[in-house]
C-alpha cells in the first residue's frame, strides 16, 4: 500500500465466525490539506467468480436459484434469488474455481471459459472483488444433476430458460442480483446468442 493520502491504519479484529470483519481505522488526508480519522469496518470474504452459461444452439441461459438469509432479511419476500453460477475462489485461480463451482452447482464440465470483466463487489464495506465469465456449453458436457455440495448445504435449482425469458425477468424485476445483471447485460450488448 503507497497511497500517500492514508496513514496510521489500525484494524481491529471483530468476528472470524465464518468470514472475518474488521473495524479499521485510519487518517486520511482530504483536498483541503486536512487530516481527518476515519473508521470503517470491513468484511473479508474472499475473492469470487461468476460465469454466464449460455448455449448458442439452444438460445439457453444456465442460472441458479437459491435461498440468501442476507436479502430475506432485507426485503426480498421469500429469500430465493435468481442468479449466475458464482463461488469464492478457495485458494485457486478464478477459472479454476468457475470451472470447478459450474460442475457443483449446475452439473456441466466446461472446457473453456472466457474472462470478461473483474471488479468490486461492494467497495465501501466488502474486499472482496469478482471475477466475471461467461462460457458456452452443450448438452454433450453434462456430467451430473449440479445443486451444489451436501456437505456446504447447498440446496440450488438448477434453471435452464431461454435468453429472451432471463432478458424478461431481468427488465421485471425477477432478477436483482449485480452479478447476474452485469453478465446478461453484456450478453445482450455483445450479442453471445444471436
Amino acid at each position: 500500500m503507497s497511497n500517500k493520502q492514508v496513514k496510521n491504519i489500525i484494524k481491529k479484529l471483530l468476528s472470524d465466525n465464518y468470514y472475518i470483519l474488521k473495524r479499521v481505522t485510519f487518517d486520511y488526508l482530504m483536498k483541503s490539506g486536512k487530516w481527518v480519522n476515519q473508521m470503517r469496518e470491513v468484511y473479508d470474504r474472499g475473492d469470487g467468480a461468476g460465469i454466464l452459461l449460455y448455449n448458442k444452439h439452444k438460445g439457453t441461459v444456465i442460472l441458479i436459484k437459491q435461498f440468501r438469509m442476507p436479502t430475506y432479511l432485507n426485503d426480498n419476500k421469500d429469500g430465493f434469488l435468481v442468479e449466475v453460477c458464482a463461488g469464492l475462489l478457495d485458494q485457486d485461480n478464478p477459472e479454476a474455481c468457475i470451472i470447478r463451482e459450474t460442475e457443483e452447482e449446475v452439473g456441466y464440465r466446461l472446457k473453456s471459459v472466457k474472462k470478461i470483466y473483474e471488479g468490486y463487489s461492494s467497495p465501501g464495506v466488502m474486499t472482496e472483488k469478482m471475477h466475471f465469465f461467461v462460457g458456452e456449453y452443450t448438452d454433450d458436457m453434462k456430467v451430473g444433476a449440479g445443486g451444489g455440495l451436501a456437505s456446504e448445504h447447498e440446496d440450488i435449482e438448477v434453471l435452464e430458460i431461454p435468453f429472451e425469458k432471463a432478458i424478461g425477468m431481468l427488465e421485471n424485476g425477477e432478477i436483482v442480483d449485480t452479478r447476474t445483471i452485469v453478465l446478461l447485460q453484456y450478453a445482450l450488448i455483445h450479442k453471445l446468442l444471436d
